[in-house]
């Protein structure tokens, strides 16, 4: 089924596509779409790509109108192939992936990275940081990593050093996500869109309140392997080896902070 706020899925070259993934969203859609409604700049597109919810997800989304808004819904196999359906019709020059449960920060947010954006030379990705709420949208914390102020394609090699989520990107450098990766397929687009990019531009300042996801231990586990696996493949088998042994330590500490 699909399924249109607008006339058309797409509108015509806005500065930033904000890409929201759902399925059976009910519980979390609304901070999402409200802090895009609440941003101070508008020249975006936000395309909700929906796997055919069987909850009231598109009727809450349609309560919160938006002339910015276009809805695909429909069976998908999983998140990353949704995630590609979003790239595969946004119209911006930037994408934002900002999934259900996730935010803004700020009202502020799209105008201070459209600064980088407009700026030359043109930045190939635009990041910044990340803070972790719960499902209440109570703040939890700082993310576990600092994303660094001079970011490098060798930053990846410490792990996802910038959350996904704060990790905008020039559309015409992105490739599809790799559904081969069912965890860490946004580690290696990020990787991906940092080897094609020749500049890169940090906002100082929190972008993204990023919801702290149920994954269980099993899937993190297999998600840690991914994510060696790719390390291993960019940055070499030896070098990853021996920065895994200095995660233990930041390992343990996180577990016992619950972020």
């Amino acid at each position: 089924m699909h399924y249109s706020s607008k006339s058309s899925l797409t509108m015509a070259h806005p500065l930033f596509s904000i890409i929201t993934v759902t399925y059976n969203a009910a519980e979390t859609i609304e901070r999402t779409v409200a802090s895009v409604l609440e941003q101070t700049f508008d020249d975006y597109e936000h395309l909700i790509i929906d796997g055919a919810s069987k909850d009231n997800t598109l009727a809450l989304i349609e309560a919160m109108p938006d002339p910015h808004r276009s809805i695909l819904s429909e069976p998908d196999r999983g998140l990353y192939d949704a995630m590609n359906k979003g790239l595969s019709i946004a119209q911006g020059k930037y994408v934002i992936f900002l999934n259900s449960g996730d935010r803004f920060h700020s009202p502020e947010v799209l105008e201070m990275i459209s600064e980088r954006a407009l700026s030359e030379p043109t930045p190939g990705v635009i990041y910044g940081q990340t803070d972790i709420v719960d499902t209440e949208g109570h703040y939890i914390g700082p993310r576990h990593l600092r994303a660094p102020e001079n970011l490098t394609l060798k930053s990846f090699a410490e792990g996802m050093v910038v959350c996904h989520q704060a990790f905008v990107a020039l559309r015409r450098i992105t490739g599809r996500f790799n559904p081969g990766f069912r965890f860490s397929a946004d580690y290696l687009w990020c990787i991906h869109c940092l080897q094609h990019s020749r500049h890169n531009a940090y906002v100082d300042a929190t972008l993204i309140d990023y919801l702290r996801d149920g994954l269980s231990t099993a899937n993190r586990r297999r998600s840690l392997y991914e994510r060696f696996r790719i390390m291993c493949r960019y940055y070499g088998v030896i070098p990853t080896m021996v920065r895994h042994l200095r995660f233990i330590p930041r390992f343990i500490k996180n577990r016992r902070r619950g972020v």
